[in-house]
C-alpha cells in the first residue's frame, strides 16, 4: 500500500486553500494559457511530513508501531499564506501555498519522525525539509512560459486561513480514475 504522514487541515483552511487555489488558476490562465495543471482536490489537501511510498502489511505494522506514540511537540496554530513553485530554478513541477505561522512546529515533528522512521529501515532525504501545501503538479509548461509563471506567483499572496494542529496522521493513498484518496490509518496526539 502506498503510505505518506502528514498533517490534516481543518475544512475552513481546504476551503481557503481551494478558494487560493482557483484565484491562482484564473490568473496563470491570463498569463499562460498553454500551461496545464494537475489541481490537488480540496478534500486532499495536506501537508507532507514524509511520503513513504508502497509498503507491504508487514511494514505497515512496523511504521504503526513506530509512530504511535505521542509526539513531544506541542499543539500549534498553522497559518498558509503566499505561493511559489517548486524547484526554485528551471521548469516548474509543484505550485505550492507557504507556512505564514507554525513552520518550526512543522520542522519540530519531521525531526521527531527521522529517528523513528530509521528503525523501520527509512533514511531522511538529503535536502532539509520544507513545509509546505502542494496545491497543483504541472503536466506541461513550455520554456516561454516559465518565467510568466514565475513573476506572477512572486507578486500574489493568498492567504487560506489558520487553524490548530493537535496530531499527526498515517495516510493511505489509493490511486483511482478521479485522483488519490485518502484514508487515515492512524492519528497520533501532539502535547
Amino acid at each position: 500500500m502506498r503510505l505518506f504522514i502528514g498533517i490534516d487541515l481543518s475544512d475552513d483552511v481546504k476551503r481557503g486553500a481551494a478558494v487560493a487555489a482557483e484565484t491562482l488558476r484564473a490568473e496563470l490562465s491570463r498569463v499562460a494559457p498553454r500551461t496545464v495543471l494537475r489541481w490537488v482536490n480540496a478534500s486532499n489537501l495536506h501537508i507532507t511530513l514524509w511520503f513513504l511510498g508502497e509498503v507491504d502489511e508487514q511494514r505497515t505494522e512496523s511504521i504503526t508501531t513506530a509512530l504511535a506514540p505521542p509526539f513531544t511537540t506541542r499543539s500549534f496554530d498553522l497559518g498558509i499564506a503566499g505561493t511559489g513553485v517548486f524547484p526554485g530554478s528551471g521548469a516548474p513541477r509543484a505550485m505550492w501555498l507557504g507556512i505564514r505561522e507554525g513552520a518550526p512546529s512543522l520542522v519540530a515533528i519531521h525531526a521527531e519522525l527521522t529517528p523513528r522512521l530509521a528503525r523501520v529501515g527509512f533514511e531522511p532525504e538529503a535536502r532539509p525539509y520544507s513545509p509546505h501545501l502542494t496545491i497543483a503538479r504541472f503536466k506541461d509548461v513550455r520554456r516561454a512560459d516559465v518565467a510568466p509563471v514565475r513573476r506572477l506567483l512572486a507578486h500574489m499572496s493568498p492567504d487560506a486561513g489558520a487553524c490548530r494542529i493537535d496530531a499527526v496522521t498515517l495516510f493511505r493513498s489509493r490511486p483511482s480514475s478521479k485522483g488519490s484518496e485518502y484514508q487515515q490509518l492512524l492519528r497520533v496526539p501532539l502535547q
